[in-house]
């Protein structure tokens, strides 16, 4: 009995529920990202869906019972529907039947959840659902499901007729779905070409004149629309007929549509609603055309149509459509009329404006208006709105530039003779702006008849002491629509209205002014500084002189007066850079003995940067690069002149290499990070001091030697301390570096070297520590630049030195160990070198002697060879007659020769005695295990160490014996 139910009634519910659940699982993740090539089977199975759904909802009803799973398709529909308006915010037009898909999916997933009776919220909802359903499906161009779905929606719709409500508290509810509900069945039936229809639907909406009346002004809205849509397209099949008498025909049906879109919002104030309002302008203009069109067998409705054309004048304020000229003559009238009656100038402007709107500007047009507005010329106000306005049209509807530049003549000429100096220029810009954002391009001609009126209007005002206002004209003729005659007109309005500025002492603006000017002038770059000057802006001076200097018209007085002007400021900065700009004159000049002079500027600057580096706030790297600059442009001028010559700049010799001392000297401690610069000033006072020693004629001091020899030192000094500051870059850049940096260490070494025998006695210690210095420089480049070669010379070098070489070993060896690329023999010749200074230096260290001592006895031993043993011997001899003189030493308690090195000088000599014996060298052998006797006196346990270490060579010894009397000859 079962099966023969389950055969009538198709799959039971459950089994539909799993088939839509199995259903949505799969396409629910597929939403999330919708591909092109997944639309039509995600439709396929949207479409599924909905079959099912519809198939569980007609199960349902034959079930005559409540299922709870419809409760959740319910909600998996309200789902869908909610995701298909997500999708159609975030989707284009293209995925619109996925959206129709989704609503229909919807909407039958929801069906299902419906129960049988109903109550009037859920039949609103359902039926405004289906209603949606439908036109979407329809919109797509699915006529049959969106016919399935509109009949549903009919008996949702019977339904809800059906429901009483007493109170009334769903009229408009009702009224707006029911009218949703008409208008979506017309729309339909209108795509389907459906005419009966579609217009007994269209009749039930109009006919109910209670139910329109409660809809919603943005229903009646939209119920216009459809209706106007629907007749525009009767009217669209109208003109395509071209048969007059079929147009007549067919405009009727048309204006059947559009008479009812005009009866639903005739009645509506759509003066409060732009939108509205702009839709019954479309209807009036759409039944005028309609009428027009069925005037072939009606001519009563070209009357109709004047009547819809009247109305729509009425509110065409912002229709950009070119009027009649019976239009034009009406306007001329009610200007004429309103003229007489003495309106307010509100009134005149409207209906002028309303002439203006609807111009063509042909010349007499043109001709006309400006006449009439000449007759209004002492309404000044209004005049100058009207000429405004009819610009602004003018360059809307594209006019000629002839006609363009004859009304802005005229509204130059009127604003001119305004009393609001203020608003005329507002005006006048605002309308030149008007102009140039639209690309019109004057003509010379017009562009010079408008300059010439603004020139003509600041003359004016300036020779009657206003320079406000001359400034303002002036400036106006600065404006990009007047660039047609090139930089020169723009230069005389800019330094006209400077000038006027000036006049006022209004020095900020008149700098702003003169900045605006093109920077290609020098009598402009002067004005520029002078202003800069009044204004205490020193940057700005300098920068105005810089480039007067480079314009082409310069002339080389114009920086002596600045000089002056500087000076009498008391604007340093400006003044140095003055200072660099004569003298860069002074140099240009040919063929002109300018060495004095040249050398009298340079102190100038020197002295003058010196004073500047010394005030708060300086910028100290720039002027110190400017220093650094002309002690080398001294240095260069001193090398050109022949040494009869240079004997007249002498004494300025003498005084730029003592100043280039000192200053180095103070930029150690004020020049922060300028480490490189103060190397360069102890180069340059270097180098002027060598300068004065070969060309003074007189026998110098030997302690000058003595500057040369400091100067020198510091310089590479601070190289190498800036080279360890430096961080790393890239190895080629820092191999270059460092290379350079060791041939300036040599070059330092050889210079300071060269100079011992010209210094003073008590001096030569100075420069000794010099050279050992140096040679710890030298090593620690070469290192870097891995020239061993270069460091073992070095290394040779100090060992033949007497003083200071333990200090100096100590850092070789420092430098030498943390370089891992570092050869053996090198290393070695450094921990040599410092073994012996420690045997010599009287107030050693015993902690450090024992580590270099263990480091070159590992590294003897590690050779295997006879000769490194017997040097290893030797150090660890040495290191027990160090212990017996200096063993017994502590501090705080622990040995001054640490514990550690002492029992690995023990073991070492242990082991290696050992080794000596295997390899039958008895001898060296005795003389390893003698030593490791010996340095049992100072470790702990000594004494039985001893006993274990006596033992243990007899033992070896007499094993070894034994082998060598048992081995074969």
């Amino acid at each position: 009995m079962s099966s023969a139910r389950n055969t009538r009634y198709g799959p039971n519910l459950q089994t539909l529920y799993d088939q839509i659940q199995d259903l949505l699982i799969k396409i629910k993740p597929k939403l999330n990202n919708i591909q092109s090539d997944d639309d039509p089977h995600l439709v396929k199975e949207l479409h599924h869906i909905a079959s099912l759904a519809q198939t569980f909802s007609e199960q349902r009803l034959k079930a005559s019972k409540k299922s709870h799973l419809a409760d959740a398709l319910d909600q998996e529909g309200v789902n869908l529907w909610n995701a298909s308006g997500l999708f159609r915010q975030g989707s284009d037009g293209n995925c619109r039947p996925i959206v129709a898909a989704l609503r229909l999916a919807g909407f039958r997933l929801m069906e299902a959840g419906l129960e049988a009776k109903s109550n009037i919220q859920a039949l609103l909802h359902v039926l405004q659902i289906a209603c949606k359903t439908g036109i979407m499906l329809s919109e797509v161009g699915n006529n049959e499901t969106a016919a399935s779905v509109l009949a549903c929606a009919a008996k949702y719709e019977e339904a809800l007729r059906n429901v009483d409500d007493p109170e009334g508290q769903h009229l408009h509810a009702r009224a707006r779905v029911t009218t949703v509900y008409f208008s979506s069945r017309m729309e339909a039936a209108w795509r389907e070409k459906n005419d009966g229809l579609a217009t007994f639907m269209a009749d039930k909406i109009t006919e109910n004149d209670r139910q329109l009346a409660l809809l919603s002004i943005r229903d009646r809205e939209v119920l216009v629309d459809k209706f106007l849509e629907i007749g525009k397209s009767a009217l669209r099949t109208c003109t395509q007929s071209g048969n007059p008498l079929a147009e007549g025909n067919k405009a009727h049906d048309a204006l059947r549509w559009l008479r009812k879109a005009f009866q639903i919002i005739e009645p509506l104030d759509c003066s409060a609603t732009p939108e509205l309002l702009e839709l019954k302008r479309s209807v009036l203009r759409s039944l005028a055309r309609g009428y027009f069109l069925a005037s072939s067998q009606d001519p009563e409705n070209l009357v109709r149509a004047q009547a819809a054309l009247d109305e729509v004048i009425e509110t065409m304020d912002t229709s950009v459509e070119p009027a009649s000229s019976e239009q034009q003559q009406l306007r001329w009238m009610k200007l004429a009329v309103v003229k007489r009656r003495k309106a307010g100038d509100t009134v005149i402007l409207s209906t002028l404006e309303s002439i203006i709107d609807n111009m063509t500007f042909s010349e007499g047009e043109l001709t006309d208006i400006l006449q009439e507005l000449r007759t209004l010329s002492h309404h000044h106000n209004l005049v100058t709105a009207a000429t405004r306005h009819c610009l602004r049209k003018a360059i809307a509807c594209s006019a000629n530039v002839a006609s363009i530049e004859k009304l802005l003549i005229f509204l130059l000429f009127h604003c001119s003779k305004g009393d609001d100096h203020g608003k005329a220029l507002k005006d006048l810009q605002d309308s030149f702006q008007e102009i140039y954002t639209s690309d019109i391009e004057f003509s010379k001609a017009g562009t010079s008849v408008c300059l010439t009126l603004m020139w003509q209007y600041g003359d004016r005002h300036y020779h009657a002491s206003r320079w406000a206002e001359a400034a303002d004209w002036f400036m106006s003729g600065t404006h990009a629509l007047f660039s047609s005659l090139g930089a020169s007109s723009l230069s005389k309005c800019f330094r006209k209205a400077a000038v006027c500025q000036l006049q006022r002492k209004e020095y900020a603006q008149a700098a702003a002014t003169i900045r605006r000017c093109p920077q290609n002038g020098a009598p402009t770059l002067y004005v520029a500084f002078l202003i800069a000057v009044h204004q205490g802006l020193e940057d700005d001076a300098t920068r105005a002189v810089r480039e007067m200097v480079a314009a082409p018209d310069f002339d080389r007085r114009m920086l002596l007066l600045a000089c002056r002007l500087s000076h009498d400021a008391d604007m340093k900065g400006l003044l140095l850079s003055v200072l660099i700009h004569l003298l860069d004159t002074l140099n240009s000049r040919e063929n002109v003995d300018t060495a004095t002079e040249s050398m009298t500027l340079i102190r100038c600057i020197i002295r003058l940067t010196l004073k500047l580096l010394g005030e708060p706030g300086a910028n100290v790297r720039s002027l110190v690069r400017t220093l650094l600059d002309y002690f080398k442009h001294a240095k260069t001028l001193v090398e050109s002149l022949s040494h009869e010559n240079a004997t007249m700049v002498i004494r300025d010799i003498s005084w730029l290499w003592r100043t280039a001392y000192n200053s180095a000297i103070d930029g150690c401690s004020n020049w922060e990070d300028l480490g490189q610069q103060i190397s360069e000033a102890f180069d340059a006072a270097r180098e002027l001091l060598e300068l004065y020693i070969s060309r003074t004629v007189t026998e110098v001091e030997p302690s000058v030697y003595v500057y040369i020899a400091n100067a020198s030192f510091a310089a590479t000094s601070g190289r190498v301390i800036l080279a360890r500051e430096r961080p790393p870059q890239d190895n080629v850049a820092t191999g270059k570096a460092a290379e350079t940096l060791l041939a300036d260490i040599k070059s330092c070494r050889a210079r300071v070297s060269d100079l011992l025998i010209k210094v003073p006695v008590d001096s030569q210690p100075q420069l000794y520590s010099f050279l050992h210095v140096l040679r710890v420089f030298a090593v620690e480049t070469a290192a870097r630049v891995e020239d061993w070669g270069y460091v073992s010379t070095t290394i040779k070098e100090a060992t033949c030195t007497d003083d200071q070489t333990l200090v100096t070993f100590e850092a070789f060896c420092d430098i030498l160990w943390e370089k891992k690329a570092c050869p053996v023999n090198v290393l070695y010749e450094a921990l040599e070198g410092i073994l012996r200074a420690c045997l010599t230096n009287s107030h050693l260290s015993l902690e450090k002697f024992s580590r270099w001592l263990r480091s070159i006895c590992t590294i003897l031993l590690s050779q295997g060879t006879v000769a490194s043993r017997s040097k290893a011997i030797q150090y660890v001899e040495q290191a027990g007659a160090v212990l017996e003189e200096h063993g017994n030493l502590v501090d705080d308690g622990n040995p001054l020769y640490p514990v550690d090195e002492r029992l690995w000088l023990l073991s070492t000599a242990y082991n290696t005695g050992v080794e000596c014996l295997h390899a039958s060298l008895v001898d060296e052998a005795k003389r390893w295990f003698e030593s490791a006797t010996v340095l049992c006196r100072f470790v702990p346990d000594g004494k039985l160490r001893a006993e274990k270490i006596s033992k243990a060579y007899t033992e070896l010894l007499t094993r070894y014996a034994g082998r060598r009397t048992h081995s074969p000859a």
